[in-house]
């Protein structure tokens, strides 16, 4: 049997004005990397003229080998998000669960979790990410699963925290001394309050992610069957494009990068405002 004792109501989220903006330009990513094919107006496989100024043909111009340089930007949207997305997905549920149980059940358990965070806090992670891509082979599950194993850490002890103030409030010793599952408190009493976090902390994850793949393909780590925006950066610069001048080739993935990853980032830190802050059992 359980008990629920309501300290506050529920606290409403009302986007802010940065939110919006965060919402929009996640939006309009995800519809382009949706609707990939009906927007991109040539297969970014196929091989033509090479070195291609900007025209009416080609918005952007070819690439070295003659493909179309914005079909390759629209399809390259689909693969940075895509990683980006995952990565962020795997480190906050690593990271949630992990928290929940070092802050619940304590002792040996937060023990154990607290020397592992900080274990993995002290190693070098770029040097670590690159590491593990390259002992995997290259490519873009490789890139998500180096980028799970190393990006958990301060979420954790973000998270871990915030539990570990939850199980000190009545409700909670409340619901231990009547004898409820652990597996139910955490679902139904902590999960809930937390939320908040998680879902902020897993926009910023997502930012993050998609820089550390940038950076990881721009070394020639990523997929190159199916470019992203770092890829194609690696091809700009390898390819001697960037000492030409061809800046319709290394600028529209630079902007790409950095605007998609503003957009995560508003909506990671003023992703949303509470008008009531009280905690709910």
């Amino acid at each position: 049997m359980s008990i629920a004792v309501t300290m506050r109501p529920r606290s409403v989220f009302r986007p802010n004005r940065a939110m919006r903006w965060g919402l929009g330009v996640v939006g309009f990513f995800l519809l382009v990397a949706a609707f990939a094919p009906l927007l991109a107006p040539h297969d970014p496989t196929v091989m033509g003229l090479p070195m291609q100024k900007p025209s009416r043909e080609h918005l952007l111009g070819t690439n070295d080998v003659g493909q179309d340089i914005f079909s390759e930007l629209i399809f390259g949207t689909r693969v940075s998000l895509l990683i980006g997305v995952f990565a962020a997905v795997t480190v906050t549920v690593v990271a949630s669960s992990l928290a929940l149980l070092a802050g619940y059940y304590r002792g040996v358990v937060d023990t154990l979790v607290t020397a592992l965070t900080n274990v993995t806090m002290a190693l070098p992670s770029l040097a670590l990410t690159v590491l593990l891509v390259a002992y995997l082979n290259p490519g873009k599950w490789s890139i998500i699963i180096a980028i799970s194993v190393t990006g958990w850490p301060a979420t954790l002890r973000i998270l871990r925290s915030r539990v570990l103030q939850l199980c000190e409030l009545p409700f909670v010793k409340v619901e231990k001394s009547m004898g409820v599952a652990s597996p139910v408190i955490m679902a139904k009493h902590l999960l809930p309050n937390i939320s908040d976090i998680v879902l902020t902390r897993a926009a910023l994850a997502v930012s993050s992610a998609m820089v550390t793949e940038a950076g990881l393909s721009f070394l020639g780590l990523g997929d190159g069957g199916e470019k992203s925006w770092g890829t194609m950066l690696h091809y700009a610069f390898f390819q001697n494009g960037v000492v030409r001048g061809y800046y319709w080739w290394y600028l529209p993935p630079i902007v790409c990068i950095s605007v998609a990853v503003l957009g995560f980032m508003l909506v990671g830190y003023y992703g949303t405002q509470r008008t009531d802050a009280g905690i709910h059992a």
